[in-house]
């Protein structure tokens, strides 16, 4: 009776994970060794403040609710004391929390996870982590239009100066029908003068 009891239990624990993993656009399984009281409280709360969370889960449920959402291949990861990290909003605010925490700790290793469904490695994630930032790459967005709008400003400013040039040579020059209309008299002279000699 007690047996069953434990047994539904862990359903339930892996039915309710299953489901936060499902909305997570970041799962990050970690290695939990060597880290003590107060560093595991700041990294908590540092989490919390970029809206992710930090849970240290028994290992056969992490795996059948890995299972449970279709995701294959974090098996070898999932060997001793393992720490899930799930992000719903910034998969990369939270990779590079974790990657920092990592520099300064040196038993917590990134072992793998999942970003937006895609399983991935350790050393993939820390390639992501080490990426800009989403508001470091806006800004170099932003550097990197503003110095193409100069360009093209002055570009057009350049086109602008060389129609103005142009159109100066245009002014001064004689139009082609003013050309014909002098050209005429002359053809008809040549005529008069080969039907005299006739």
């Amino acid at each position: 009776m007690a047996s069953e009891k434990v047994l539904n239990q862990k359903k339930e624990e892996v039915k309710n994970l299953a489901e936060k993993m499902k909305e997570a656009k970041l799962i990050l399984l970690t290695d939990y060794r060597g880290i003590n009281v107060v560093d595991d409280t700041d990294l908590r709360r540092n989490l919390r403040n970029i809206n992710a969370t930090c849970n240290v889960i028994k290992n056969n449920i992490t795996r059948r609710a890995l299972k449970e959402i279709g995701i294959e291949g974090l098996d070898e990861t999932l060997e001793g004391p393992t720490a899930v990290i799930m992000a719903n909003d910034d998969y990369l605010a939270a990779s590079k929390e974790i990657y920092n925490f990592t520099k300064t700790h040196d038993f917590y290793k990134i072992k793998g996870g999942v970003v937006d469904g895609k399983v991935m490695t350790a050393d993939e994630i820390i390639t992501l982590a080490k990426l800009p930032s989403r508001e470091d790459l806006l800004s170099m967005l932003a550097g990197a239009l503003l110095a193409n709008i100069s360009k093209v400003a002055v570009a057009l400013n350049e086109v602008r100066k060389q129609k103005e040039e142009a159109g100066e040579k245009v002014t001064v020059s004689v139009p082609a029908e003013e050309v014909k209309e002098e050209a005429t008299p002359v053809a008809e002279a040549e005529t008069t003068t080969e039907t005299t000699a006739e």
